[in-house]
């Protein structure tokens, strides 16, 4: 197996194990650092299992291959097309570091606990994926303010043997189209690539400008799924 199939399982199995509660065949991060959950495999028994880890009414975001199948007990809130992507063996990112920083330069703030209000205003502003109060524990996260305000962000999610996720690309509405994401990937890539481990993320599959500016960044397809949010009945 890819360290990076079953991500969410292979994330909470080994780098991030210490950041799980587990039941059997079932895997899920903190809730207060994610809603992501995982099965070992998409079976009756499995989701039995992440049953025991979820309490009635709460809610779980599982990546899946193939599209969510009825399940007694559970509910779809929602699902989405999802892409895996990856940079393996695209340009190196610090060689587009430095080119893109010729033309402009920006500040970036590490992001912490006391950032947490203003992160969590924004990912629910522009919706990079599900942002919890402890999510930004998961490794860097940096920001681009303006005006006294965190305008833009990113960091690292996920994060398995050799592979670390850059996550929570987003920019205020009224900050687009100046580079902030673009500026902030490169730097998080960076930082990840001196680790020497290869960046990868996943985007709705359907999102085609940030498709299109990651692929612009060296990203490759790698695998498309479903995203899917559940709700313990």
């Amino acid at each position: 197996m890819h360290p990076l199939d079953n991500i969410i399982w292979q994330a909470l199995t080994t780098r991030q194990a210490h950041l799980a509660e587990s039941s059997d065949s079932a895997r899920r991060f903190i809730p207060e650092i994610s809603p992501l959950a995982a099965l070992a495999a998409p079976t009756e028994e499995a989701y039995d299992s992440l049953h025991h880890l979820v309490s009635a009414g709460d809610v779980v975001g599982l990546f899946l291959e193939k599209p969510y199948s009825p399940v007694t007990g559970w509910s779809l809130l929602r699902t989405a097309p999802l892409l895996q992507m990856i940079h393996e063996n695209g340009p190196h990112p610090e060689s587009n570091h430095s080119q893109h920083q010729a033309c402009q330069s920006y500040d970036f703030v590490p992001l912490g606990t006391a950032d947490v209000p203003e992160m969590l205003a924004l990912t629910k502003m522009t919706e990079p994926g599900p942002f919890n109060s402890r999510t930004h524990e998961l490794g860097t996260y940096l920001g681009i303010r303006g005006e006294g305000k965190l305008v833009a962000m990113a960091g690292e999610r996920m994060k398995v043997p050799g592979h670390t996720e850059v996550s929570a690309v987003c920019t205020h509405p009224d900050y687009t189209g100046r580079g902030y994401a673009r500026s902030l990937m490169l730097e998080i890539m960076q930082r990840i690539r001196g680790r020497g481990e290869t960046p990868f993320l996943h985007v709705r599959g359907d999102n085609v400008r940030a498709i299109e500016l990651y692929r612009k960044l060296g990203f490759r397809d790698r695998l498309r799924g479903h995203y899917a949010v559940l709700q313990r009945e």
